[in-house]
């Protein structure tokens, strides 16, 4: 069951709030609807209940808020938009990534694709989906982690009547199995057809809470549509054979030679217009909308008059209460959830639209009286409760259950990490056999394709934008936070994201090499193609290079929020703080740090294993050099801000 008390929206400078204290339940195993007028505050509402908008308020999932549960994708699929997915990536390849994401295995994808009905376009990319195609990949997403309560906002709008069938009949499905359905709409008809209780918002504030066929009885009425040349003409004569006759007929003048005729059948209007010789061009019986405040019909006359005694009754015990009492139509929150009836209750002729308005009891169950109202007001402790409902504070992305496994099936489902890849090798031996072929460049450069004017070889500058593009491509197609837009600074993600991009820019690495020194064997012979004799360190510091190159892209792009932002930083390091390491290194010094491997050794108290005190040298020369201090001081400088905006948006 999904239980909404009291949502308002946090109005914006002087404008009044997009929704103002609305309150109501979805049960379990009933398709609720959510309907409204473009504007009336549907989509605020279910972000608002999904604690994805600032604003008051508390929103129940089976009796627990978002925020108080473990997975909350398991507890509630949303579709409020599109599928924000890579267009280039496919749609297995997404759901693949979604179920990294919420923890499920990956025979569920199969599963959801057979059950919306996409076996045969697995293989497709999201870029080239139509709009019902993609609302069956949306729905899909929602469906992965089997959650008990199914939230969407307008998913048949823009499909044709045959999708809009079958995406009703899925809903249908889910809540025949004991889920919760709501999904929001502007067509009434759509409401009255698919759901068993309808909920209308109008303007922000709710004005009705009707079971699907007091909707249908109250709000919608049955019409004949006539276009016609002469429509003023037909109109006229149709209202005097009415009067004539002494029956009710209505007849209302649409834009244009349209007319809408209440109250006859098309046999009567089509015998009228043959009589007269009036050319007809359209007649067919339609559905009205009669409004979101509908009058009450003919035949609940009667009950009408109970309500109305219930409402002036309740008006005049509410204005023995409080003075700073609300006076709006708004329902209040006790309304709706203490005198409002139940869906178990028996149906009666008046209106659901009038008592949930206005807080009215049926005739079998009275309401309290102004007395009773009076004194509850009155007691000790009543003035003191709380006249606002609890804030809603944003709750933040969830982030991946599996997020190594996310991160790898994310690199790997689109091409441009292929491409990247493929683009630094050939770029790489390309610019080896032309430095080769100048000449005045040391080995070790050759090796890199790494000339002297250049500020990074082509590897390095691959792997920032490798790693520029493992958050670039998160925060540009947020799959993790679809409803949100932006994507959780978490370090669990951080680590899977620095790990895969380790192991990308180490193969980077070693492929550049080996493919310049098979380019020189093949152009130039053995001159070109031998092996350092400190291949070791050169080695060490090579990878290092590439790997740091990649973090920095990483941090850069997850703090900055751009893949640009990202290798903009990977290319500062050489162009920025490179220089101001050497300006600080070559300044006047007087003391060395000469011995440094021994005074290490003689702190830990402990012999270095398989000549490790070589190594730890290696290392600090390599730290010293002013590549190396520069990519040390911005890795740092970037984890530190990174770890400072986790803990901020974390504190809010």
């Amino acid at each position: 069951m999904i239980q909404a008390i009291g949502l308002t929206s946090t109005p914006r400078k002087e404008l009044p709030p997009a929704v103002d204290d609305v309150s109501f339940e979805a049960r379990p195993g009933r398709v609720t609807a959510l309907l409204g007028a473009p504007g009336a505050g549907k989509t605020t509402t279910l972000r608002l209940m999904l604690e994805l908008q600032r604003g008051r308020g508390i929103t129940y999932f089976r009796g627990r808020p978002l925020h108080r549960i473990a997975h909350p994708s398991r507890e509630a699929g949303v579709l409020l938009s599109e599928v924000p997915g890579h267009p280039a990536r496919t749609i297995r390849g997404q759901l693949g990534m979604v179920c990294a994401a919420v923890g499920v295995p990956i025979r569920r994808v199969d599963e959801v694709i057979e059950v919306v009905g996409l076996v045969s376009l697995c293989d497709e990319r999201l870029g080239t989906l139509s709009r019902g195609m993609d609302r069956r990949l949306g729905l899909a997403c929602a469906l992965l982690s089997d959650p008990h309560a199914l939230v969407l906002d307008d998913p048949a709008g823009g499909l044709s009547v045959a999708e809009g069938r079958w995406l009703h009949e899925i809903l249908r499905a889910h809540a025949a199995h004991g889920g919760t359905v709501l999904f929001s709409t502007d067509d009434p008809k759509e409401a009255a057809r698919t759901a068993d209780r309808v909920i209308t918002l109008e303007g922000g504030r709710l004005v009705a809470d009707q079971e699907a066929a007091d909707f249908a009885r109250t709000r919608l009425r049955p019409r004949v549509a006539v276009r016609s040349p002469h429509a003023a003409r037909l109109g006229a004569l149709l209202a005097k054979e009415a009067r004539a006759a002494q029956r009710s007929v209505e007849v209302v003048r649409e834009d244009g030679n349209r007319l809408s005729v209440y109250g006859s059948t098309c046999a009567d209007i089509g015998e009228t217009a043959f009589r007269h010789g009036i050319l007809v061009h359209q007649l067919a019986d339609e559905t009205g909308d009669m409004g979101p405040r509908a009058t009450l019909p003919a035949e609940g006359l009667a009950s009408a008059t109970v309500v109305a005694s219930v409402l002036l009754t309740s008006a005049s015990a509410t204005s023995t209460l409080t003075d700073d009492a609300p006076t709006d139509d708004a329902p209040t929150q006790d309304a709706l959830t203490d005198d409002a009836p139940t869906q178990d209750a028996p149906a009666t002729d008046e209106p659901a639209t009038a008592v949930a308005a206005t807080g009215a009891h049926t005739p079998d169950e009275p309401g309290p009286t102004a007395e009773s109202r009076t004194r509850a007001a009155a007691s000790p402790g009543a003035r003191d409760l709380p006249q606002l409902p609890p804030p809603i504070a944003v709750r933040q992305a969830p982030s991946p259950l599996r997020p190594l496994r996310y991160e790898l099936r994310r690199a790997t489902g689109v091409g441009t990490g292929y491409l990247t890849s493929i683009t630094v090798l050939v770029s790489s031996a390309l610019l080896s056999v032309l430095l080769a072929r100048i000449g005045h460049t040391p080995q070790p450069r050759l090796l890199a394709a790494w000339p002297r004017d250049c500020p990074l070889p082509p590897a390095a500058l691959g792997a920032g934008l490798l790693g520029a593009l493992a958050f670039g491509e998160e925060f540009r197609h947020p799959a993790l936070a679809a409803d949100r837009g932006t994507v959780p600074r978490r370090l669990g993600l951080l680590a899977a994201k620095l790990l895969v991009a380790s192991v990308t820019a180490l193969a980077l690495a070693v492929l550049t090499v080996g493919c310049d020194l098979e380019m020189l064997y093949l152009v130039y012979g053995r001159d070109l193609a031998g092996v350092p004799a400190d291949w070791l360190s050169l080695s060490a510091s090579w990878i290092g290079l590439t790997v740091g190159c990649a973090w920095a892209g990483v941090l850069a792009a997850g703090i900055f929020r751009s893949t640009t932002a990202g290798l903009a930083a990977v290319l500062a390091v050489p162009v920025v703080v490179v220089p101001l390491v050497q300006k600080t290194l070559t300044g006047p010094s007087v003391r060395k740090a000469a011995g440094f491997s021994e005074r290490l050794r003689e702190l830990l108290l402990m012999q270095w294993p398989f000549g490790g005190a070589r190594y730890i040298a290696a290392g600090a020369r390599l730290v010293a050099q002013p590549v190396g201090s520069a990519l040390m001081l911005s890795l740092t400088a970037l984890l530190c801000a990174y770890l400072l905006t986790t803990l901020r948006s974390r504190v809010r």
